[in-house]
């Protein structure tokens, strides 16, 4: 039994072992790539500048036509790698301003390593806010999701559905069912067909779902510079940047599900950062450094400070609207959040003491047996 024992957690032990090192090898081969891309021009701009400078005398390539035609042996490469060419004339200019084919690799570096068309996206990390909702024993701040939910109506609904989400849902954020019904009141639904077989408007109830902004997706991307706004029932679960190793181990233990509430709340906040000079965005495209998929994208900055007015004293600044909304989106997604984290510290709380039981029983029914 000892043995059995041991060998189990030698086992285990290799296991675990082969899992980080095969994780960080694959993180080795996606960031290798890259970063030889970088490179390649670099070394290719070296060793074409180079030997015009010096060992002309020694260029084998020009044996095979040595009829007098010694200007086609440049031609040849320029067949075989065609994109070699336009880096041939870059470093010829770049040799005659600068005095030197070194000064050049490293102006052709810095070039690739700041280019716009980076594949590696978002250009920075979300920033880590703090919430209310996060942890195993986190909830929700119902102030704060009403406040999220006047940001919505007042400037995030004329472009975004809520199309997942009821108006009698409301009542969890505090709302009793009159006021629900109220604040439905303001939204009109399509529903018929009435007797004559004809679609009709009329006035939400709480039963009614966050009607659309637009009547389908097309009219939304023709009314929005080709690009259809997205429907914030999901968007907070359904956008989330990657954390990378190690630190999704750690989010196993500490319960970290915010990569949505944050990255939203960071994109909000990053209109006001300044592009980046060799950042080149065609007309009606915005830079944001925190967009998950370029390095803009169409929607104009929606909100500013003093945009929506709080009836309970909170700051009215960008950075309280982005996170309030952010929470509020969270909440849409889940919104079943604090029973699940409840249920889940229930079970783990019964499976540890079924767990001391089962021990306890073990010890007690083998106590006699000699081992």
């Amino acid at each position: 039994m000892k043995l059995m024992n041991t060998l189990l957690k030698g086992l285990v032990g290799i296991g675990f072992g082969l899992g980080v090192a095969t994780t960080a090898y694959a993180q080795d081969q996606v960031e290798e790539p890259a970063a030889t891309e970088q490179a390649a021009p670099a070394e290719q701009t070296e060793a074409e500048t180079a030997a015009p400078e010096g060992e002309t005398a020694e260029q084998p390539a020009v044996e095979p036509t040595a009829d007098g035609e010694e200007t086609a042996a440049p031609a040849e490469p320029a067949d075989e790698t065609p994109d070699a060419a336009p880096a041939e004339e870059g470093d010829t200019a770049s040799v005659e301003e600068e005095g030197g084919a070194e000064a050049h690799a490293g102006d052709d570096g810095h070039g690739e390593e700041e280019d716009s068309h980076t594949p590696h996206y978002p250009l920075k990390k979300p920033r880590h806010a703090e919430w209310s909702f996060a942890g195993p024993f986190g909830h929700y701040d119902v102030a704060q999701l009403q406040r999220g939910l006047k940001v919505y109506k007042e400037v995030c609904s004329a472009c975004h559905g809520l199309d997942r989400v009821a108006f009698r849902d409301l009542e969890e954020l505090g709302y009793s069912e009159e006021q629900v019904k109220t604040f439905a009141a303001d939204y009109e639904v399509e529903d018929g067909p009435d007797a004559d077989g004809e679609m009709f408007t009329r006035a939400a109830v709480g039963s009614d779902y966050f009607p659309s902004p637009f009547p389908n997706q097309e009219a939304a991307a023709a009314s929005n510079n080709g690009a259809a706004p997205p429907d914030f029932s999901l968007l907070a679960k359904a956008r989330a940047v990657e954390r990378g190793f190690p630190w999704f181990v750690f989010d196993i233990f500490t319960g970290y599900a915010e990569n949505g509430p944050d990255y939203i709340y960071s994109l909000l906040l990053g209109y006001d950062e300044e592009k980046p000079e060799h950042i080149e965005l065609p007309d009606g495209v915005y830079y944001n450094p925190y967009f998950i998929s370029s390095a803009g994208l169409a929607m104009a900055k929606p909100i500013d400070d003093d945009m929506v007015d709080y009836d309970d004293g909170a700051p009215q600044t960008l950075e309280q609207y982005s996170k309030d909304v952010a929470a509020f989106m969270m909440w849409a997604a889940e919104p079943k959040l604090e029973e699940r984290k409840k249920i889940g510290l229930r079970v783990m709380l019964f499976l540890l003491l079924f767990g001391a039981l089962l021990w306890l029983t073990k010890r007690k029914v083998w106590s006699g047996v000699k081992h």
